[in-house]
């Protein structure tokens, strides 16, 4: 039940909140001489749109301009990104050709040391004038003689040769290879270099293409503006010179006294154009005051008159119920005096009554033979 009755309290006070900024908004609009004098400024609402749409406008040919270099650079940076992609992979096919043609696995100088089949490949020291490989017991070669150390020497003379050569030629192919290399570098470089700067090149003149067309908006809101202003300034003119024709020639600053009567409804005034009240006016007023303030003195004499007797008959009322007060406190005493005599009377006989029971009832006490033959004969 709370909550309700503060939800519409608030709602009520929400309304009469809208109300209140309602009436204030058509005050506004009712007291503003201007506005109803003169009407709404048609050709400065039409100004403000126009340069509201140039505004937009302007805005519009910034972000395309905006958008139009952003496509450009995004195209450059595509074409950028595909050369480097081209290149890394025309250079990965050359060293991938290079390493299966110049570097195979069967061509290196350590292929020898670590030889699978080298084994196999592998000659006996001694060989007899059969094909049979004798063994120690045969005491055809001893452990540490060299039969063929001629032709190992010749031919290790030739190995080196040829490792000499193959040396001498990787050494003057990697030369090669890093001289391409670094040539491949250099026109790399150069080319990203020169699409730096084109790119740059480009940049600048978006650049000062947009500060161009900023620079010719800008002159052109200036231009607007400051006609703007100027028409503002004509009108701001002529509206003070018909409003001081208009007051010079209304009845605002004469003393008409019709002026000031409302057009549809002749018992108000114009707050604008009221001059004050006429004699006639100021006499009928006091008239009123006068005959008002009698009626409010005969309504206060009447009021003091309804209370006078208000208190004389408060006063017999209290009175009477002092009365009454007494009357009941007498009636209390005899009533508690009548209930303490009839107290002492049931005390007295009570009393007696005792007396005689403790004097005449209970005289004899039971003696031991009689308890003896009370439980003989209940049993």
């Amino acid at each position: 039940m709370y909550n309700i009755k503060q939800s519409t309290d608030t709602k009520e006070a929400a309304a009469i909140e809208a109300r209140r900024n309602r009436e204030k908004e058509r005050q506004n609009r009712f007291f503003n001489v201007r506005n109803r004098v003169m009407g709404v400024d048609v050709q400065a609402l039409n100004n403000q749109v126009g340069d509201r749409k140039r505004r937009e406008a302007a805005e519009r040919s910034k972000e395309a301009a905006y958008g139009t270099s952003q496509v450009q650079y995004d195209v450059v940076v595509q074409m950028l990104e595909k050369e480097e992609a081209d290149r890394t992979r025309q250079l990965a096919k050359k060293v991938q050709e290079f390493r299966e043609q110049k570097q195979q696995l069967k061509n290196g100088r350590e292929f020898s040391l670590w030889d699978p089949g080298q084994v196999w490949k592998g000659l006996p020291t001694y060989l007899s004038y059969s094909n049979t490989y004798p063994g120690p017991a045969s005491l055809q070669y001893f452990s540490g003689e060299d039969l063929d150390r001629d032709t190992r020497l010749r031919m290790q003379q030739g190995q080196f040769r040829y490792n000499l050569e193959r040396q001498q030629q990787e050494q003057q192919q990697a030369k090669v290879d890093e001289n391409y290399t670094d040539a491949l570098s250099n026109q790399l470089r150069l080319a990203m270099d020169a699409q730096a700067t084109h790119l740059a090149r480009l940049e600048e003149s978006c650049r000062a293409a947009m500060m161009c067309a900023m620079a010719n908006a800008n002159k052109a809101q200036a231009a607007v503006q400051a006609g703007r202003q100027r028409c503002e300034r004509q009108r701001e003119q002529k509206a003070n010179l018909a409003e001081i024709q208009h007051q010079s020639t209304s009845d605002l600053l004469t003393e008409n006294p019709q002026v000031t009567q409302h057009p549809m409804a002749p018992y108000r005034v114009l707050p604008y154009c009221w001059k004050g009240m006429t004699p006639e006016q100021q006499a009928a007023i006091r008239k009123e005051q006068e005959v008002q303030r009698s009626k409010k003195q005969a309504h206060r004499q009447a009021e003091k008159t309804l209370d006078t007797e208000w208190k004389s008959q408060t006063m017999s009322s209290a009175q009477a119920v002092l009365e009454l007060e007494e009357q009941e406190r007498e009636l209390c005493a005899v009533f508690q005096r009548g209930l303490g005599s009839f107290n002492q009377q049931l005390a007295n006989e009570q009393k007696a009554q005792q007396d005689y029971l403790n004097s005449v009832i209970y005289t004899n006490q039971p003696t031991a033979q009689y308890h003896q033959q009370f439980n003989t004969s209940s049993r």
